[in-house]
């Protein structure tokens, strides 16, 4: 069977995602962070921005709602979110990120700048600054949203 290039770039790229991604998530799992998907920070980050509803938060992540339903159930058993009474309506829970799910985030953000650095290192940081504009420019039509991560989040 032939080889297609663009398979295998396709593969690669993946690859590179996953990498970063184990890493990372690996790294928070010892920092006492187990079970985090990369679909919840683009969530904390939507409820950060004001997605108070599971339909709030379906729509900013292009997602169904059963699906920003169940990411809030996880995050919800992580103790990333909380549900508040709506003081305009008591029928109603905002969700709100916690202190340990800001924690995550940012401890988080801190190791991908640290996978980054390795990588630097290793094939120099000229290199990877051009690889990652050159990706930018090729994906910037079509930008990522959490629906892409929870495809393979398993």
């Amino acid at each position: 069977m032939a080889q297609s290039q663009g398979a295998e770039l396709a593969m690669l790229l993946l690859g590179g995602f996953h990498t970063m991604v184990d890493e990372v998530v690996a790294e928070l799992d010892r920092r006492g962070h187990a079970g985090v998907r990369p679909v919840h920070e683009f969530a904390l980050r939507a409820i950060d921005g004001g997605a108070e509803t599971a339909s709030d938060l379906g729509r900013r992540l292009a997602v169904t709602k059963q699906a920003a339903a169940k990411t809030i159930a996880a995050l919800e058993a992580l103790g990333y979110v909380t549900r508040e009474a709506d003081p305009g309506d008591a029928r109603r829970k905002r969700l709100r990120v916690t202190p340990r799910g800001h924690e995550m985030v940012a401890i988080g953000s801190g190791l991908f700048d640290d996978v980054r650095e390795r990588w630097a290192a290793r094939v120099g940081a000229p290199e990877l600054d051009r690889l990652q504009a050159q990706l930018g420019e090729l994906v910037a039509r079509r930008p990522l949203t959490a629906g892409d991560l929870a495809r393979d989040d398993g």
